[in-house]
């Protein structure tokens, strides 16, 4: 690669990449990783080979800002080495879309990453996850820690109860917080 390529947008949605494909992406984005802003994985049966993913991420020279992994078969295992990887390098990336993987209680583990004063997540995705309504709770105070980044959460698909979609609601509806779209439904 090139000194001054930059990959804006590397699209595999729905393509087969599988676990092996990704081990192979991984090594490639590892020699360089400043080059790519976005990537889209959604829809691809990449499981917990995420950590893969997310030892680029967490290189400080990644300059990754969108993230796409819905629906990749993402678990436990795999959004705890996520989760990491994004503690160690906050900065980066600003949309992250985790949808359609089983998360549940893996959602205490964003929630640390959503605290650290320099996450710069704008947008984030966590439709059909299985987020429980402790986890939303853990959401709501993660945002009231650091109310300046996150503006779109999405949790449509999720079994919460009413008291902790309003935890979220009332951040929304407050003028310190910067969250303006909230889908739950």
């Amino acid at each position: 690669m090139c000194e001054e390529c930059v990959i804006v947008l590397y699209r595999l949605w729905d393509c087969g990449v599988t676990d092996e494909g990704c081990a192979a992406l991984a090594s490639a984005l590892r020699s360089n990783p400043s080059h790519l802003r976005k990537l889209d994985l959604s829809g691809n049966k990449l499981g917990d080979s995420v950590h893969l993913l997310s030892a680029v991420l967490e290189d400080p020279h990644c300059k990754l800002e969108t993230l796409g992994l819905g629906n990749c078969g993402v678990t436990d295992e795999g959004c705890a080495a996520l989760t990491s990887a994004l503690r160690s390098n906050p900065s980066h990336p600003r949309v992250l879309d985790l949808s359609k993987n089983k998360l549940g209680d893996s959602v205490h583990l964003l929630s640390a990453v959503l605290e650290d004063p320099h996450c710069k997540l704008e947008k984030l995705w966590l439709s059909y996850c299985g987020v429980t309504d402790e986890g939303c709770a853990a959401l709501a105070s993660a945002l009231r820690s650091n109310p300046s980044h996150l503006r779109y959460l999405y949790l449509t698909g999720n079994k919460l109860g009413d008291s902790d979609v309003k935890l979220l609601s009332d951040l929304k509806n407050d003028p310190h917080y910067k969250l303006e779209t909230l889908y739950y439904n």
